[in-house]
């Protein structure tokens, strides 16, 4: 089923810029209180440890801006968000409400293998 192998390039850029996007409202979240604001039970470690890598590292996936190692960042701080805040309530991620950690240690693992692909500033700037 090759029929999307042509729209390879672009389907990965696309996926590469939500998913920044996506990350970086986690730190909106956190830092400015936006979409619902700051959790209340959150330690200050995670509101601006945490809250500075999702905002500072989803904004550089999303435009493409030294992507591998951002991503490479973020990959390691989902990783421990799991093992400290969601591991310890059960074994499997469905259980300990773990799944979006583990969903985006892994994308951004992947990011961080591939690179920034097309539509990125990395890619601007090789051309240049």
């Amino acid at each position: 089923m090759g029929f999307l192998k042509p729209h390879a390039d672009k389907i990965y850029a696309v996926m590469r810029i939500f998913t920044g996007l996506l990350f970086m409202q986690h730190g909106l979240q956190k830092i400015f209180g936006l979409f619902g604001g700051t959790p209340a039970e959150a330690p200050a470690f995670i509101v601006y440890g945490a809250g500075s890598i999702e905002l500072v590292a989803g904004a550089l996936v999303a435009i493409g801006l030294f992507t591998a190692p951002a991503a490479f960042i973020a990959s390691g701080s989902m990783a421990a968000a799991y093992f400290i805040g969601h591991a310890a309530n059960g074994f499997f991620p469905i259980v300990n409400k773990g799944e979006l950690a583990v969903l985006y240690c892994w994308v951004f693992f992947v990011i961080a293998a591939q690179g920034s692909g097309i539509w990125s500033v990395d890619a601007a700037r090789a051309k240049g």
